[in-house]
């Protein structure tokens, strides 16, 4: 099928009933569990065995392999680390470039780089087959409470044959442009993130610098114009040096970078977000890379000189 005969197949389609699942990991495995919830046939793969046991055990069917889950589904959803992950899903003998769902339909929910995301959308097209980049907002709490705020770019008719399976797993849905615009808006999110967390860690480190009750600082900000996400869900586990990971240091160092890249070729300078992102890396150098976000604070406490996690 041609990238011409898209949008007439999309009116064609029946509704998505069985949906392939690729990365069980801490978002994925609460989002697939949403999915099974919500009714769908769950086909799923990831490389770890005991996130597939996990998932099978909720009612899901385990694919031996890429090629086997792609066909037997009505579309796939990826759930990935990075764009080479997502590269090697989709390229090769064994991908869903080879084997696509009947539906024709990929959503990849990963954050991934918008240039990337634009390649194998092209790529896709040009091989009669939809993708989606719908990359989510909300952690780990979001995933598991099906609330997650999902952005999503790729062709409108994609769109429409995907929002009922993406109603399963988020409450705000949005179509946000063509192929790449998902994953630009993610980045941007993500850039707000870091820089909203690495002001909570200042405001905390002056507060307890100067004897303030944290808990009542924080109680205090969130009723005022500093309220946030970031300081409501984080802000107690930064108090409490409680570093266990939800979204991890790692993972948003790799955020941070996919802005970064996009920045430099749009030539847009972004100096909060160079500085954040330092202090990332510095976190990770001390290896706290598999801690949680949160766990910026740790750099906070190392340049005052004040207790470790």
């Amino acid at each position: 099928m041609s990238r011409q005969r898209l949008a007439g197949h999309a009116k064609e389609t029946l509704m998505i009933k069985k949906i392939g699942f690729i990365g069980l990991g801490t978002m994925g495995q609460h989002m697939a569990a949403n999915l099974l919830a919500a009714g769908f046939d769950l086909l799923v793969h990831d490389l770890a065995p005991e996130a597939v046991q996990r998932a099978v055990d909720a009612g899901a069917r385990a694919a031996d392999s890429i090629a086997q889950l792609g066909e037997a589904s009505d579309a796939v959803i990826l759930m990935l680390p990075n764009s080479p992950d997502v590269q090697s899903v989709i390229h090769g003998a064994d991908g869903l470039l080879a084997h696509p769902p009947a539906q024709r339909l990929i959503i990849d929910m990963s954050t991934i780089s918008p240039v990337v995301a634009r390649q194998l959308g092209g790529e896709l097209a040009d091989r009669g087959v939809y993708f989606l980049d719908a990359p989510v907002s909300g952690g780990p709490v979001g995933a598991q409470s099906a609330s997650l705020t999902i952005m999503a770019g790729g062709d409108v008719q994609a769109f429409d044959l995907a929002k009922p399976v993406l109603q399963a797993m988020g409450t705000t849905i949005t179509h946000v442009g063509q192929s790449g615009a998902g994953q630009t808006l993610k980045l941007c999110n993500q850039l707000i993130c870091g820089i909203n967390i690495q002001a909570i860690c200042e405001a905390l480190a002056l507060g307890r610098a100067s004897g303030v009750d944290l808990d009542v600082m924080r109680e205090v900000l969130m009723g005022g114009s500093a309220a946030s996400w970031m300081l409501d869900k984080l802000g107690p586990s930064m108090i409490q040096r409680d570093a266990k990971a939800g979204f991890r240091i790692d993972l948003m160092l790799k955020d941070l970078k996919l802005v970064q890249e996009l920045a430099f070729d749009l030539s847009v300078p972004l100096p909060a977000t160079s500085l954040v992102a330092t202090q990332y890396l510095d976190a990770r150098v001390h290896g706290e890379g598999s801690n949680g976000n949160q766990a910026l604070f740790a750099v906070y406490d190392r340049m005052a000189n004040q207790v470790r996690y």
